[in-house]
């Protein structure tokens, strides 16, 4: 975004009025491009905190189309600087419920249509509205080691949460939803919500940013391979954690089946409505794209769980 565009940014945002604008939505990337006709905006009026100097730009390094899932490439978008969210409201009834999805890519890209764009599609399908956020990468690695991620996944809840009424979204039903890297990111913004991450900015700073659900797809980060597979220190789930569905496949040689497992004996200790299937095959980074294995059901099971926690209707 060049600085003619950032000064309009922040003069919006000043205004209040940013986040509906047309000047507010953010330049198409040269590695990914939000859907036309979506509501897509910058996560920060201006800069993100501890924002770096001169960052390169965005690029998608699979454009050669070498790394493949289910016979087609995706998109694998580096040197992510400027995070935005974009919105896909719920197609046909809309329930009113909303999922932030973070796409995987171990904090160094983001899988933006694998476990991106193509999750939203399927979420609009059931009635469910949702928030694609492209988060800062690369960095250090997941919290506490950066701080970037996590502070942009805080930001967008409570965004979500302050635009809930114009989105037609329920505030009190908004969930988060993850893959690998961005299901740690799940965990880390279930985990870590009670204080922000940096200085608040405006009235979405004063709305939680404590999901009501979180959806942790083969995560990895929740437990330390070095240490036996003990538990992360840095995650440490109470009873006021938000009820959780796990998924993984017992051959994940990525990030190890243990990652929800130990994260799901801690949900139970500490007597947090937690809900966890294993497979026996499956690998890592699947999405949603279709493969002849019984994993592939996991959509319908996040489906029926939201029906049981009573974020979605009674069936």
């Amino acid at each position: 975004m060049n600085k003619k565009l950032l000064v309009a940014a922040a003069a919006l945002s000043a205004a209040g009025t940013w986040a509906q604008s047309p000047a507010a939505t953010s330049s198409p990337a040269p590695g990914w491009t939000p859907p036309a006709g979506l509501v897509t905006m910058p996560i920060w009026p201006g800069t993100a905190p501890g924002a770096k100097p001169d960052a390169p730009p965005e690029v998608n390094v699979n454009a050669a189309g070498t790394k493949m899932m289910a016979g087609r490439p995706y998109i694998r978008l580096g040197n992510v600087s400027t995070p935005t969210i974009t919105v896909f409201p719920a197609k046909g009834k809309n329930t009113g419920a909303a999922v932030v999805v973070f796409p995987g890519g171990g904090y160094q890209i983001l899988s933006m249509d694998l476990e991106g764009t193509e999750v939203c599609d399927w979420l609009n399908q059931i009635g469910v509205n949702c928030v694609l956020l492209k988060y800062r990468v690369p960095d250090s690695g997941p919290y506490p080691k950066s701080a970037a991620a996590l502070q942009d996944a805080q930001r967008a809840v409570g965004l979500v949460r302050l635009h809930a009424e114009e989105w037609g979204i329920d505030p009190h039903r908004v969930g988060v939803m993850g893959f690998s890297a961005g299901a740690h990111l799940s965990v880390a913004v279930s985990t870590h919500y009670d204080k922000r991450l940096y200085d608040a900015i405006d009235a979405a700073d004063t709305l939680s940013c404590r999901p009501d659900f979180a959806v942790v797809i083969y995560p990895g980060y929740t437990s330390i391979a070095s240490q036996n597979l003990a538990p992360n220190p840095d995650i440490q789930p109470t009873a006021n954690t938000p009820p959780t569905f796990l998924l993984q496949a017992e051959d994940d040689y990525t990030a190890h089946v243990e990652s929800s497992i130990v994260y799901f004996m801690q949900l139970k200790n500490a007597k947090v409505p937690a809900e966890m299937h294993i497979y026996a095959e499956g690998g890592h980074g699947f999405g949603l794209r279709p493969r002849d294995l019984p994993i592939m059901n996991w959509p319908k099971l996040v489906e029926t769980w939201l029906h049981s926690i009573k974020m979605l209707p009674a069936q």
